[in-house]
């Protein structure tokens, strides 16, 4: 046998009403058209599905079983449906979102959540780069926006904004090694075994960076993928670790304590695409919800104001709009100088 779905739906919607006529209005149909297509169902099952009276109609035995599973067919139905139109190609091309290791931990999550939540017609493609590549990508018009250092944005000549602290951190078990420390050096962080990020990720590789050839020989205990792991084996007294500050859950047990590097000292940078034209609106979206994250984040909540105010001073022009993409004239003036303006 086989059954056309609108006339399992039309059949559902009558047991619902007990009325033909207030199922075949719930079906946009005419009566007569409504009467027939039950008439070609109970053809089709071979026998009759609905008991007819004055006031209306009922199922009969076999009438309540094709209900049963009719509505169980269309419920199915819609769910298949419904995955396959996940599969759907947006019909505008997706927006491309880089940013590093630290980036990736909470500020562009919490971004995606609220901006995928208030334009489900626009996709997002991210993808984890050191700074040196998002700057190539954005200036190649190859990505949209990038999260990047101010470090090493140096000299890049992008439209640039302040995000927020990025500085890095020693974390310890609490009552451990830290205890009662205020600051230390990374060669004394290296005196004691520690838990690190994969050799592979951009923190790492970013640190080693600084470092130079003449880095301290560190012993790993562990290396891991995510900062979350991170942080909880250090929690746990596995070793100390360098982490950026914002990484650090206020309600997690640690022992915190300044890195005493110049380098250590660091700051996000909102860079946007060279293409041309404005900013599409949906750009423009996506960076002023990077902003509010930004501003959500509880390390970076008091700390935000400061440098801005003071990035404000140093270039005396304002930052970009939140609408209409970065201020043409901090295109010149910004030139990837803001971690200068910021020291």
């Amino acid at each position: 046998m086989r059954y056309d779905l609108d006339d399992l739906r039309l059949f559902v919607h009558i047991m619902a009403e007990g009325s033909i006529t207030a199922g075949a209005h719930r079906m946009n149909l005419s009566l007569p058209s409504a009467s027939a297509r039950v008439r070609s169902l109970e053809r089709t099952v071979g026998v009759p599905l609905l008991l007819r009276g004055r006031r209306g109609v009922r199922p009969t035995p076999a009438g309540t079983t094709l209900a049963r599973h009719a509505r169980d067919v269309l419920a199915q139905t819609a769910r298949l449906e419904s995955a396959v139109a996940s599969y759907t190609r947006s019909p505008t091309a997706p927006l491309i979102l880089l940013g590093g290791g630290s980036a990736m931990h909470g500020l562009v999550p919490r971004a995606l959540v609220s901006f995928l939540r208030a334009h489900p017609g626009v996709d997002v493609e991210v993808a984890e780069s050191r700074t040196p590549r998002t700057v190539r990508m954005l200036a190649a018009g190859e990505a949209d926006l990038g999260v990047v250092l101010d470090d090493e944005a140096r000299d890049c000549g992008l439209p640039l904004e302040p995000l927020g602290d990025d500085s890095l951190v020693v974390i310890g078990q609490p009552g451990g090694i830290l205890a009662g420390r205020a600051a230390l050096t990374y060669g004394e962080v290296a005196e004691h075994p520690l838990v690190g990020l994969d050799a592979d990720s951009s923190l790492r590789r970013w640190i080693e960076k600084h470092l130079g050839p003449h880095a301290p020989a560190v012993r790993y205990r562990t290396t891991v993928a995510d900062l979350d792991v991170l942080v909880t084996l250090v929690a746990a007294g596995v070793g100390l670790a360098v982490v950026p500050r914002r990484a650090i859950d206020r309600h997690q047990p640690l022992d915190v304590c300044e890195l005493r590097e110049p380098w250590a000292c660091r700051h996000h940078l909102l860079a946007w695409g060279v293409k041309p034209g404005a900013p599409p609106t949906a750009t423009a979206a996506l960076a002023e919800h990077l902003r509010r994250a930004a501003l959500s984040e509880p390390s970076s909540q008091t700390d935000q104001v400061d440098q801005t105010d003071q990035m404000d001073r140093t270039l005396q022009t304002p930052l970009a709009d939140p609408f209409t993409g970065p201020n043409p004239r901090a295109r010149g003036l910004c030139d990837c100088g803001v971690a200068r303006g910021w020291r």
